[in-house]
């Protein structure tokens, strides 16, 4: 019965989203951005109720044994709330991504031929611990015309309502039609899975979280599904480095945030530089709590400097950490680096680190960036910046590791398709 009820309660949401989503299509730019700013009000405005829901999920967690890397990513304060209102009004300050001409020719037969850019429809966000993610996908669906369906996991549960009910009852009041955002407040896997079977009322398909939730949602959906990875980033500190340089990009990438995605988890270091910025860096990481996987040339090089590390195993060259833990690998060079990262790397975001003035860093960088296959590669540069904010896309659902229809942040764009649009004087094709 609990099952059923969890089922019908999805349907009853998505059908009023597909009925939403039509009027939707139809709003202005400037109808859209009202709605956001409201939205972002009326955030401010109920901060000690979010906050309130949320510090029950956080002792709830916390109660549960959980991993403090994803306390980190279930919290809100009123920093963070604040931040979540400040997205959404980065947005209004953003172009309408829609009614984009992006083609216009005049076909051999005297028709005007335009391609316009659309809303793609329902979007559903099927997503884990950050309650953040509730605000980005609304108000990014609601900026490009489309309805968002939205299912967070059980440990943000409380977290999630307080915010989905806030956005939708403000986004509703400033003319926006009712069900433009709707929430599953059912936190059982049928939620989920009812959610997939959906096709022909949710268009699209987006998860957001760990390994299992997006490989589930990829062999299940029967809805177009568009994969947001898991985050298997690495660091390559080539020969010619900077090693001081190298040393800050390296503390960046992993220590910023360890429960992001864009975050570094493993670190390959030429052989050349091994004994030079090896115990440099590893001194750094065990400053800050991190565990040093290293295999077997890094751990010698860091006992002989007195730097306590575990032994790396298969397991631990493919792990996304999400937590104070590195891989260390020592490599032979850019040949071996990009075909670790080939093979372990989850096509997220991939750094070298290496002198662009002296030929083989130059060479190497080339190398690195034409054969890495992963959706940002950087070249003397943090993996942290792979986000819709510091793209310059404003708020993303996620960031996209597949290649077709999206890749990257997934940003305002990446949430609209075309349609083509002709216009005659009475043609008729023989």
């Amino acid at each position: 019965m609990v099952i059923e009820d969890a089922r019908a309660e999805v349907r009853r949401i998505a059908e009023a989203a597909k009925r939403a989503s039509g009027a939707l299509a139809q709003t202005s730019s400037e109808e859209r951005n009202a709605a956001l700013a409201a939205m972002a009000a009326a955030l401010r405005a109920h901060v000690p109720a979010i906050v309130a829901a949320n510090g029950r999920d956080v002792e709830a967690a916390r109660a549960a044994g959980t991993k403090e890397s994803l306390i980190d990513r279930l919290m809100l304060d009123d920093a963070r709330v604040e931040a979540m209102a400040s997205a959404l009004e980065d947005l209004v300050a953003l172009p309408d991504p829609l009614g984009t001409v992006q083609d216009e020719r005049t076909l051999y037969n005297g028709i005007e031929l335009n391609r316009v850019s659309v809303p793609l429809g329902v979007v559903a966000v099927v997503y884990e611990a950050r309650p953040n993610v509730t605000a980005d996908a609304a108000g990014i669906c609601l900026k490009s015309g489309n309805a968002a369906v939205l299912r967070g996991g059980s440990m943000a549960a409380r977290s999630n309502a307080a915010v989905a009910s806030v956005l939708h009852d403000a986004a509703v009041a400033s003319g926006m039609p009712e069900g433009c955002i709707g929430l599953v407040a059912s936190t059982d896997r049928a939620a989920a899975d009812e959610l997939m079977q959906l096709h022909g009322v949710i268009d699209v398909l987006i998860p957001r979280g760990g390994a299992g939730l997006i490989r589930h949602c990829v062999e299940c959906s029967k809805v177009p599904v568009i994969e947001t990875g898991t985050g298997n980033c690495h660091v390559y500190v080539h020969a010619t480095a900077d090693l001081e340089r190298a040393r800050a990009i390296v503390v960046n990438a992993k220590c910023r945030r360890y429960g992001v995605c864009n975050a570094a988890e493993t670190l390959l270091v030429d052989e050349a530089v091994a004994e030079a910025f090896l115990p440099l860096a590893l001194a750094d990481l065990r400053e800050r709590g991190v565990v040093l996987h290293a295999d077997e040339r890094a751990a010698d090089v860091a006992a002989a400097h007195g730097i306590e590390t575990v032994p790396a195993t298969e397991e631990d060259w493919a792990a996304e950490y999400l937590a104070p833990e590195i891989a260390v690998k020592c490599v032979k060079g850019v040949d071996e680096a990009v075909d670790h990262v080939n093979r372990f790397g989850t096509k997220h975001s991939e750094a070298i680190v290496a002198d662009p003035d002296v030929p083989a860093g130059s060479a190497a960088i080339e190398a690195f960036i034409a054969r890495v296959d992963a959706a940002a590669v950087y070249a003397n540069a943090s993996t942290a910046f792979t986000d819709g904010g510091q793209f310059g896309l404003g708020a993303e659902i996620g960031i996209s590791t597949q290649k077709l229809h999206a890749r990257g942040p997934f940003a305002l764009e990446a949430l609209t398709s075309y349609k083509y649009v002709l216009r005659g004087d009475g043609q008729v094709r023989a």
